[in-house]
């Protein structure tokens, strides 16, 4: 699928603020939990400096999840990173709106991660012949959407660990991975 002349892929974009803590450390917890699906994983922040290192807690984090994060360096969010992204998920809802003001033909395919986990948690799948699991999913959740009462604001808000404990990231890492674990199951369904 194309979406304005840039080719989409069938890939996870993860968005917070400096791409040092949360969405490096969903981007590894994904690549863990996707590992048998056609879905590629990435990671960039609406404020980051290209080529900084993660943080030392979320690289302990990284690490845990078998990969081996040494040569991880922060990216600077693009618009190009969004277009191709089949889906995008923040930490934040003002991450999330960085986005979709970034490159609006993106808005239908961005939520904060937490928001896209209770999101597909409630969807129904159908299978597709015609598009890719990743993107069935993004569909139905979206679906799903309609069904669901709204949450409170904060709590489609990821917490930043930053100037934490261990355990603060730790705890972090958890909610992450609970909010992507639904994910995993829709999309598993929806192919």
């Amino acid at each position: 699928m194309s979406t304005r002349g840039v080719q989409m892929v069938d890939g996870v974009l993860f968005v917070c603020h400096a791409n040092m803590c949360r969405s490096p450390m969903a981007e590894y917890i994904a690549r863990r939990l996707l590992a048998d699906l056609p879905v590629t994983v990435a990671s960039a922040g609406t404020d980051a400096v290209d080529g900084a290192l993660m943080h030392p807690y979320a690289t302990e984090v990284a690490a845990g999840t078998g990969a081996d994060p040494a040569a991880f360096r922060t990216r600077r969010l693009r618009a190009e990173h969004l277009t191709r992204a089949a889906l995008v998920l923040t930490a934040t809802r003002r991450q999330r709106s960085v986005c979709t003001a970034l490159a609006p033909a993106a808005l239908h395919r961005t939520f904060t991660l937490r928001q896209f986990g209770r999101l597909a948690a409630a969807a129904e799948a159908t299978g597709t012949r015609d598009r890719s699991p990743l993107r069935a999913a993004v569909e139905a959740a979206t679906r799903a959407r309609g069904r669901l009462q709204p949450a409170a604001p904060d709590a489609d808000d990821l917490s930043d660990p930053i100037g934490g404990s261990p355990a603060d990231f730790r705890r972090c890492a958890e909610e992450i991975e609970r909010s992507i674990r639904p994910v995993l199951a829709l999309i598993g369904t929806a192919g």
